[in-house]
């Protein structure tokens, strides 16, 4: 993964506007909560590469929840649950749906398993992520549940990996973007700057560059460039300057400290470091380009009729999924915004929907609070290559 420009920007110091500062808040917002956690939920939820039985049977809130599956299903909501069937384990209120659906990030598998309690027993559910705890628990519900394949990869790879399972379509596509709350709890992974670990924030741990690795060797002006772009931070270049003088970068604490004594504005409410490790976490590990791919990639994937549903945490990510959906709705590409007589384009996905978390669920989880759930139906029209995505 890398980051050019041809000559040096002179914008991540200049002032921020409204919508992204209010975006930014919103996610500080999500931060923070996840960092506040009880003493209580960090011992529950706290998660090592080398998971044991406890760790890989927890599962965290998943935001969201109902309305995810529901419109992955095409469905307006889900059946209320009111028993469960003593010989299969079942709810009795199950939609029975067959067809192939994919969690594209599995996570601790909550999206998943409410999935599965609506699909029929010749369903498949196929399910993605980075995250070596992640993939462990995963497989430990494939062992339990046949219906269940596993993919430690990114969902960038969605179409090479279904082609791998004799796959070229399916019926529903899910994913939940960012990071969860057991990621940033477990200090090793580097994800926190409230706990103690290496600098590391990759999301596969089995692969690739650790930012602790990264920041050795770039130079200011890119680590600055990566801190405005992917953290919309406007004092990207005075905190690059900190962090380049560090001696050594094997904690996150430290580098935290840095941060906050360079950053000459603090909101309230809000740890001066949060824009700067987002940034750097999103560009290790490459997730608005892995955004981008997967969307792309979701139009020749989904069958006629097929849901896709993506939420999202913060406005680098939505912005992406909205002008995505709203493209390939309308059928109207930059490519064509100055031709005189635009040509008519393909219309690959029904009207989007947006939905947001309910004042309930926000209070029960205050990780879900800058949450969007953006949603369309894939149209009966031919996928055409040449559209650009």
């Amino acid at each position: 993964m890398s980051i050019s420009h041809s000559k040096p920007k002179n914008t991540p110091n200049s002032k921020e506007n409204p919508s992204s500062a209010t975006d930014n808040s919103e996610s500080a917002v999500h931060l923070s909560a996840v960092e506040n956690h009880s003493a209580n939920q960090l011992a529950q939820e706290s998660v090592s590469p080398q998971a044991t039985s406890d760790e890989l049977s927890f599962v965290h809130d998943a935001v969201l929840l109902q309305e995810t599956v529901a419109a992955v299903l095409g469905v307006k909501s889900l059946p209320k649950q009111t028993g469960i069937d003593e010989q299969s384990s079942e709810s009795q209120n199950s939609l029975k749906m067959s067809g192939i659906y994919v969690d594209a990030t599995f996570g601790r598998g909550g999206h998943s398993r409410l999935l599965l309690s609506q699909l029929a027993d010749d369903a498949t559910l196929i399910v993605f992520d980075k995250d070596p705890t992640a993939i462990a628990v995963a497989r430990e519900l494939a062992n339990a549940d046949s219906r269940v394949k596993v993919v430690h990869d990114s969902f960038a790879t969605l179409t090479d990996s279904l082609a791998e399972m004799g796959i070229k379509q399916v019926d529903g596509l899910m994913a939940d973007l960012g990071i969860s709350s057991p990621q940033i709890d477990d200090g090793s992974r580097g994800f926190s700057f409230m706990r103690d670990g290496a600098v590391d924030m990759r999301m596969d741990t089995s692969r690739g560059q650790s930012v602790a690795q990264w920041l050795e060797t770039v130079d200011d002006e890119t680590l600055a460039n990566v801190l405005y772009d992917f953290g919309e931070e406007r004092h990207s270049r005075r905190i690059a300057r900190a962090i380049k003088q560090m001696d050594s970068y094997d904690s996150t604490l430290a580098l935290a400290e840095v941060i906050k004594v360079a950053h000459p504005k603090w909101q309230k409410g809000k740890h001066p470091a949060t824009q700067s490790f987002q940034a750097m976490r999103i560009f290790i590990n490459n997730e608005l380009g892995d955004v981008d791919e997967f969307l792309a990639q979701s139009i020749p994937v989904l069958k006629a009729g097929g849901q896709l549903a993506v939420i999202s945490f913060h406005s680098l990510e939505d912005r992406r999924i909205k002008q995505f959906l709203q493209r390939h709705s309308k059928g109207q590409y930059p490519e064509d915004e100055n031709l005189p007589m635009p040509p008519n384009r393909p219309r690959y996905f029904s009207k989007p929907k947006r939905v947001g978390p309910s004042k309930a669920e926000i209070s029960h989880n205050p990780r879900s609070r800058s949450a969007w759930l953006r949603m369309a139906t894939r149209t009966d029209t031919d996928y055409v290559t040449d559209i650009q995505s």
